[in-house]
C-alpha cells in the first residue's frame, strides 16, 4: 500500500475529477484532504464514501450538504488493508492503539506513562511503528515526539479498540495528565476535557472545556472558544437539574456572550438569546453580581438596536444595581451603559460626564478582564473613544485628537483584538470629523485588515469599508469609493446593528455630493433620517440643504430651511463643531446672495467661541 503524496492542488484536482466537476461543500473538502493527506488511495476512497453516504445533495454544478456534517467513515476497502498491517504489528499494535487515543501526535514521555508495557518492549514496539513508515519521530528517545504519517491510520488505530477498552485509555490519559504532566494540562485543558468527555465522564470534562474557552479567547482565538464554551453548554444541558448545574451554566453564558458579540455581531439573535437565558437563571439562582453582569450584556443588545427606550431603561438599573455593591468595576460598567445610551439620545455633556467618571474608576490591571465579560472590549479604551467623539461635538477637536491617540495606544497596549478595533473605528471617524483624509483612510484600513485577520467585529470591519470608500470618492477615486461605500453599508445592515447606522449614511451622502451623484445623495439622507440616533441629524440636515442647492439655485429657500433645521438642532445639543459647520454653509448661501457682512456677522461670534482646532478642516 503506497503512502506517497499528492501536492495540495493534485489533490483537490483528482477530487474535482471524482466529482465530475461539481464543488463540494468547503467543510466536506477540507475534511478529505486533512484525513487523506494527500495519498491518491485514501483520497479516492474516502471521497467516493463520502459521495455515496447520504450526507450530500447533488445540484447542476455542485453539491451541497442536506444536514450537520456528521463524521466520515473510513472506506471498508482502506480499513482491510490497513488494519492487515496493524494487525502484522503484534505488540506495537496495542502500542499504537494507545498511542492513538492520546491523539495524531504524542510524546514519549506521555505514552510511556499510559501503555503497560516493560522498558525495553515499549522501545521495541515503538521502533517498529516507527519503521513500518506508520509513525513519524522526531528527536532522540525519551524526548522523541511521534507523529502518525496519515490521519485515517489514526483514526483506525483508536476505532479498532473495543468501546471499554477505549474509554479506559482516555480515562488513563486525562490522570496521567492531570498527576505528571500539570504544565500540559494547564496550558492546554481542552486536551483533558477531550479525554475525559471520550473516557464516558462528559460531566468531569466541563470544567477543562470552560478552562480551554477562557484561555482562546483571552488570545482571541475566538471560534475555539465558542466552541469550548458551546460543548460544555451541551454537556450541561443533559444533567439533571441541580443549583451546581446552574451554577455552571450561568458561567459559561457569562463567558460566551461577549464572544458571540465579538464575532456574530454585537445585536446577533444568539448574543440576545445567550443573555435572555442567563438572566432567567440569575433571578432561579439568586446571583447578584451575575445578575448586573447579564442585565448588562441585554442592555447592550438593545442599545446596539437602538430600543433606546429599553436601552436606557436597563441602563438606569445598572447604576441602581451598581450602587448596591462594594466592587468598582459595577460603577465603572454602569458608568459604560450610561454613556453609550446618552450618545444616541443624545445628550453630549452628559454622556461625556459619564464617560469621564468612568475613565477615573478605570484600572487598567484591577479590570483586565472586562473585556472578557462586557461586550467583548476594554471599558478603558471605550471611555476615550467616547470622550474624543463628545470632545469634537462639543467643540474641542484638538483634545478630541489627544483622547483618540490614547485610546489606540491603550489598545494596543492591552493586546485585545477587539478593543483595538473599536479604537481605530472610532480614531478613523475623528479623523473624518476633523477632515484629515489620510489619517482617515488608515485607520479604516488598519481596522479592516485587523478585523479580517483576527475573525472579530464583522460591524467595525463594514464601518471601515464606509470610511476608506468615503476617503477615496473625496481623493477622486469615485467610481470605486463609492463601490466599497454601498458594500459596506450592505455588510453593516446584515449585522443587525443599528447603531452609527445614521453616520454611514450621511458619509454615502456627503460621498455624492461631492461626486455630484445629488439623487443618491438625496435618497441617502432620507435613509439616514429614518433612523433613531440623533447626533449625527444636525449634519445630515445640512448635508440635505447643500444637495439641494447644488442641484439648483432655486433651491435656496428650501436650503435655507434646511440650515435653520440643523442648526436649531445643533445648538440645542450644544454640539459647537455642527454648529460652526453649519452656520459656514449659511454663511456661503448669505454671501453668494450678495449679503456678505451679514453672513459675517453671523459667523463670526461662533468661530470666535472656538479657542483650539485652528488646523482642522472646518474652522480653516
Amino acid at each position: 500500500l503506497s503512502l506517497n503524496r499528492l501536492s495540495h492542488r493534485q489533490g483537490m484536482a483528482m477530487i474535482e475529477r471524482l466529482t465530475g466537476g461539481k464543488a463540494l461543500p468547503g467543510e466536506v473538502l477540507r475534511q478529505i484532504l486533512d484525513k487523506t493527506d494527500g495519498v491518491p488511495l485514501f483520497v479516492e476512497e474516502l471521497t467516493k464514501t463520502v459521495l455515496e453516504s447520504g450526507q450530500l445533495e447533488e445540484t447542476d454544478d455542485r453539491y451541497i450538504l442536506s444536514g450537520p456534517l456528521a463524521a466520515f467513515a473510513i472506506p471498508a476497502t482502506l480499513h482491510d488493508s490497513l488494519m492487515e498491517r496493524l494487525d502484522r504489528l503484534d505488540l506495537a499494535k496495542e502500542v499504537a492503539q494507545s498511542a492513538a487515543c492520546i491523539g495524531r501526535e504524542f510524546s514519549h514521555d506521555l505514552l510511556g506513562a499510559v501503555v503497560a508495557v516493560d522498558g525495553d518492549q515499549f522501545q521495541d514496539a515503538l521502533d517498529r511503528l516507527v519503521e513500518s513508515g506508520l509513525v513519524f519521530r522526531r528527536g532522540t528517545p525519551p524526548e522523541a515526539t511521534y507523529t502518525f504519517k496519515h490521519a485515517l491510520i489514526q483514526d483506525l488505530a483508536h476505532d479498532s479498540l473495543l468501546r471499554s477498552k477505549r474509554r479506559a485509555l482516555h480515562d488513563r490519559i486525562a490522570r496521567v495528565l492531570e498527576e505528571k504532566f500539570p504544565e500540559t494540562a494547564n496550558t492546554t485543558p481542552e486536551l483533558l476535557a477531550h479525554h475525559y468527555y471520550e473516557a464516558g465522564l462528559a460531566e468531569d470534562s466541563i470544567p477543562y472545556w470552560h478552562q480551554a474557552g477562557r484561555r482562546t479567547s483571552e488570545r482571541s482565538a475566538n471560534k475555539e472558544a465558542i466552541a469550548h464554551f458551546t460543548k460544555a453548554l451541551q454537556i450541561i444541558g443533559s444533567l439533571p437539574a441541580s443549583t451546581e448545574r446552574t451554577r455552571l451554566e450561568l458561567q459559561l453564558l457569562i463567558a460566551l456572550g461577549p464572544i458571540l458579540a465579538m464575532t456574530k455581531g454585537y445585536a446577533a439573535s444568539e448574543v440576545e438569546k445567550t443573555y435572555v437565558r442567563a438572566r432567567a437563571l440569575c433571578r432561579e439562582a439568586g446571583a447578584p453580581a451575575q445578575f448586573f453582569t447579564v442585565t448588562w450584556g441585554l442592555w447592550f443588545v438593545n442599545h446596539t438596536r437602538l430600543r433606546l427606550e429599553t436601552a436606557q431603561t436597563l441602563a438606569d438599573e445598572l447604576l441602581t444595581l451598581a450602587g448596591q455593591q462594594t466592587d468598582s468595576g459595577f460603577s465603572l460598567q454602569a458608568h459604560h451603559a450610561a454613556w453609550a445610551t446618552l450618545e444616541c439620545v443624545p445628550d453630549l455633556t452628559a454622556c461625556l460626564a459619564h464617560s469621564e467618571q468612568g475613565l477615573a474608576l478605570y484600572d487598567q490591571h484591577r479590570h483586565r478582564e472586562h473585556k472578557f465579560i462586557y461586550a467583548g472590549h476594554d471599558p478603558g479604551v471605550c471611555s476615550l473613544d467616547t470622550m474624543a467623539m463628545m470632545k469634537w461635538l462639543l467643540g474641542y477637536p484638538d483634545q478630541a485628537l489627544e483622547r483618540v491617540r490614547r485610546s489606540v495606544e491603550l489598545a494596543r497596549e492591552l493586546a485585545h483584538a477587539a478593543s483595538l478595533a473599536s479604537a481605530l473605528a472610532r480614531s478613523s471617524l475623528v479623523y473624518q470629523f476633523r477632515g484629515d483624509i489620510a489619517a482617515a483612510r488608515q485607520s479604516a484600513k488598519a481596522l479592516i485588515s485587523l478585523c479580517a485577520e483576527q475573525g472579530v467585529s464583522p460591524q467595525h470591519l463594514s464601518f471601515g469599508n464606509v470610511v476608506c470608500g468615503w476617503a477615496g470618492v473625496v481623493e477622486g477615486q469615485v467610481a470605486s469609493g463609492l463601490a466599497e461605500i454601498r458594500k459596506g453599508l450592505e455588510r453593516y445592515g446584515a449585522t443587525r446593528i443599528r447603531r452609527r447606522q445614521d453616520y454611514l449614511f450621511g458619509l454615502l451622502a456627503d460621498a455624492c455630493y461631492r461626486a455630484r451623484r445629488l439623487t443618491a445623495g438625496l435618497e441617502a439622507i432620507t435613509q439616514a433620517l429614518r433612523g433613531s440616533e440623533r447626533w449625527w441629524e444636525a449634519e445630515l440636515f445640512r448635508l440635505r440643504g447643500e444637495l439641494l442647492l447644488a442641484q439648483s439655485t432655486n433651491n435656496r429657500a428650501q436650503a435655507e430651511v434646511c440650515f435653520r433645521e440643523a442648526l436649531t438642532l445643533a445648538q440645542r445639543q450644544q454640539a459647537k463643531s455642527l454648529e460652526l459647520r453649519t452656520l459656514t454653509s449659511l454663511a456661503r448661501l448669505w454671501a453668494e446672495q450678495g449679503e456678505r457682512q451679514k453672513a459675517r456677522d453671523l459667523l463670526a461670534p461662533v468661530y470666535g467661541w472656538f479657542t483650539e482646532g485652528f488646523g482642522t478642516h472646518d474652522l480653516k
